[in-house]
């Protein structure tokens, strides 16, 4: 499960894709636009930056903006920037590996091939998912409801 924390950076992150190209985007539009609180968000965008994946400009006409192309940020690497490790235990983990403190042999442990193979299917979805990708699928789900309104509609 990832945390409120992570689902709020991707929310911002999403933001930021959307308007990729057009210079800094203040921290309170940000907010506003998708229900963040302000602080938390502040922390949240400060530790995305101080791992490259968005740089901030002080003064005014100042914010944050993406570092980097958002064809090129995945979430896997926002999820571990902001959670840590994806695996569901420490002893799958490709980044953080550690030994089960519980475990006294993990070649025949009877639960690790079940976590490697539930880290291998959520990284799958969280390394092939760019925050392009990810703004893009949005908008389109977006585009669907306001379709879906204006068809379900009564004519007048």
């Amino acid at each position: 499960m990832i945390s409120k924390k992570a689902k709020y950076a991707i929310k911002a992150l999403k933001v930021l894709t959307e308007e990729f190209g057009k210079g800094p985007i203040l921290i309170s539009y940000i907010s506003a636009k998708e229900n963040i609180p302000k602080k938390f968000l502040e922390a949240i965008l400060l530790e995305l930056r101080n791992h490259g994946i968005l740089q901030s400009q002080k003064g005014k006409g100042g914010g944050y903006l993406l570092r980097v192309d958002p064809e090129r940020v995945n979430l896997a690497q926002v999820l571990r920037v902001i959670d840590g490790p994806i695996a569901p235990t420490p002893c799958v983990s490709l980044n953080f590996y550690v030994r089960c403190d519980d475990c006294n042999d993990e070649v025949t442990c009877a639960i690790r091939p079940i976590m490697e193979r539930v880290r291998d299917a959520n990284l799958a979805v969280y390394e092939q998912t760019t925050l392009s990708a990810f703004a893009r699928r949005e908008a389109e789900h977006q585009t669907v409801e306001v379709n879906l309104i204006d068809t379900e509609s009564p004519a007048n």
